[in-house]
């Protein structure tokens, strides 16, 4: 027989793995040309590193910053600001839109970001009227939002950023994190630009929304690490009937944020491309909730959950299409379900049942995929569960 093709690493790796080399020396010296590039408009450039740095433009009457520290901001108002990040193939730079509400009193500052991907409609209304519903001068402490962060994904209302670098090609925004200034790739660079001169240097806590992607509904749930007291604390505080007690990836960006000590988990807002008026109430309530907890707001809490049943898995059981065809759901979303219960079936061309699936675990449904079609090995439910043992690498339908 003949022996084994020799394995060659392919083009595309090799020209990956050498520009990230090339990056990683060029980082530290990148970093500093671009900090002294843009000295901050009415502050001596000896400044600290950390402050604020305006450019000098302003985007529909907005002024834009390269680094922001809200400890420079006037207290007692809500600012808006744009952020600007990677420079894009025209040249011209992808900005993020930044809220900052600046409490007449000193305390704790909360980071809330939507938009890392760029389908999820529920999860940037949800931010925007949490923030809406502040009133600064009757705040302590500091709420900084930002509702588009990978801008080129939500502006054509799909998942993953555009990356055009070596041909079409489409990243997801999500594994990136905390990201590379000097990055192979413009969501890689906007990422490490967002992180570590917007993100990071103002958060004491963060909440990164999202929804299910376009195709695949999700219930109303939260992703966080129970085993963290802080984490814990504000994930019970939503009146939402699940938790997902899971680390889940690395790169998602609310693991970046724990990497660097700052208490961070990810609420999950039913379908993308929608807004449910209903499920953004509970988030914004709970999110309200949790502005209290760090004594930014006053006043009673709002519902928690333990106004409502929730159910805690700590891992998620996908069951993936083993067929082509039309999908019939025989469960819904939050249904409690056993060990080979039956969940749903599919159907070919002539309306024959293909394939009939049912549940490996016992568990509630999170997850079930929307659109009618399927091919083999998309997912079409995901369960949550409690596993005795979880390996901390859960697939889930983020």
């Amino acid at each position: 027989m003949p022996g084994k093709p020799e394995e060659r690493p392919d083009r595309r790796d090799f020209m990956i793995a050498t520009i990230g080399t090339s990056a990683a020396l060029l980082a530290s010296t990148g970093s500093a040309m671009a900090q002294n590039a843009a000295t901050p408009v009415g502050r001596p450039a000896s400044g600290a590193a950390s402050a604020t740095v305006y450019t000098g433009d302003t985007i529909e009457g907005k002024k834009v910053v390269s680094t922001l520290d809200v400890s420079d901001l006037e207290p007692g108002r809500k600012h808006h600001l744009y952020f600007r990040g990677v420079q894009m193939p025209t040249g011209l730079h992808c900005y993020a839109s930044v809220t900052v509400a600046k409490g007449a009193r000193p305390g704790k500052r909360v980071v809330l970001t939507s938009g890392v991907h760029g389908d999820e409609m529920s999860s940037i209304h949800t931010v925007q009227t949490v923030m809406n519903q502040l009133d600064p001068a009757q705040m302590s402490g500091t709420v900084m939002a930002v509702t588009d962060v990978a801008r080129p994904a939500v502006e054509s209302m799909q998942r993953r950023w555009p990356n055009f670098g070596r041909g079409n090609d489409l990243i997801d925004m999500n594994r990136e994190w905390p990201g590379n200034e000097n990055g192979p790739t413009a969501a890689s660079r906007h990422a490490g630009l967002l992180f570590n001169r917007l993100l990071r240097p103002n958060a004491d806590a963060a909440i990164d929304f999202h929804t299910g992607t376009t195709g695949f509904e999700v219930t109303a749930f939260n992703i966080g690490g129970m085993d963290v007291p802080e984490v814990k604390a504000m994930l019970e505080l939503y009146p939402v009937g699940q938790i997902f007690d899971n680390h889940v990836y690395p790169g998602v960006l609310h693991n970046a944020f724990m990497d660097a000590g700052i208490p961070a988990f990810t609420p999950e807002i039913g379908a993308a491309r929608v807004l449910n008026l209903e499920m953004i109430s509970l988030f914004v309530e709970g999110t309200l909730n949790v502005l209290k907890h760090h004594g930014i707001l006053a006043g009673p809490m709002g519902r928690t959950g333990k106004d409502v049943n929730v159910f805690v898995g700590n891992s998620a059981f996908p069951i993936l299409a083993s067929q082509g065809g039309i999908v019939e759901h025989l469960v819904e979303l939050n249904e409690k379900v056993e060990a080979g219960q039956k969940v749903a079936i599919q159907r070919n061309s002539f309306g024959e049942v293909v394939a009939e699936y049912t549940s490996g675990v016992a568990g509630e449904v999170t997850g079930q995929r929307s659109d009618a079609m399927s091919e083999p090995g998309n997912p079409l439910v995901f369960i949550l569960f409690h596993k005795a043992t979880p390996d901390r690498s859960e697939t889930y339908p983020e």
